[in-house]
């Protein structure tokens, strides 16, 4: 079983830094993992947040409104792997 990484945000410059640094973060772990962008406001406006960009993993909202470093969110998927 994988981990689900979502990234939600309309595409903008910081959406696109969270996505690189959750690709870098799966590549450390090497843990199975799907990483999908999610930039449908309906889809966004589900995970009830404020402000974007987001990062979703197993369908838990880790951090909204900022970027999390490739180490925090290292740490999160390690916590998920080990849940799975």
């Amino acid at each position: 079983m994988s981990i689900e990484i979502k990234v939600l945000g309309s595409g903008c410059a910081n959406c696109k830094r969270l996505y690189e640094e959750a690709e870098k973060a799966v590549r450390q772990l090497s843990a199975p993992a799907t990483l999908t962008k999610v930039e449908d406001i309906r889809e966004i406006m589900a995970y009830k947040i404020l402000a974007t960009p987001a990062l979703v993993i197993d369908g838990e909202v880790k951090s909204a409104g900022r970027i999390p470093n490739a180490a925090e969110i290292t740490t999160w998927l390690a916590t998920a792997a080990m849940k799975v």
